[in-house]
């Protein structure tokens, strides 16, 4: 659906931002991820776009600007950042000898998607993942 076709005062996911304490540690971790480079708007916040979403990330400066104390970096551990690539197995590869180690090897979940976790600086779980099923295939559009 495009914004012309959503009903009106539907809420569209735009991005996701990410605080931490080491903006520029952040951003490398996520430019050798996603393979593109950040869109850089201070030294204290950095955006990566991508075909269906942006991820920000941001200094704890910037929370102020929010309410003090809204956010706090490296304590998540209920999201997961995921990304959609052409073939997981490929990317582990790429990012072992860029990153290191991952949380694990890849494997194929019981929802059809090939899936490979790794932990940002901070902490955060990032999942890259590849549709290996038909089903899954077809939930993603092909």
């Amino acid at each position: 659906m495009t914004d012309s076709t959503l009903p009106a005062g539907t809420a569209r996911l735009v991005s996701v931002r990410l605080i931490t304490d080491d903006v520029a540690r952040l951003v490398a971790f996520y430019e050798h991820v996603t393979a593109q480079p950040a869109r850089w708007a201070t030294p204290d916040f950095a955006e990566l776009v991508t075909p269906v979403g942006t991820l920000a990330v941001a200094g704890v400066r910037t929370v102020a600007l929010f309410g003090e104390g809204s956010a706090r970096p490296a304590e998540n551990r209920t999201a997961i950042v995921e990304f959609r690539v052409d073939d997981v197995d490929a990317e582990h590869v790429r990012l072992r000898r860029e990153l290191g180690d991952s949380v694990g090897e890849p494997a194929t979940m019981p929802w059809g998607n090939r899936s490979l976790l790794l932990r940002d600086p901070d902490g955060t779980l990032v999942n890259l993942f590849t549709p290996v099923t038909p089903e899954a295939l077809a939930r993603a559009g092909g």
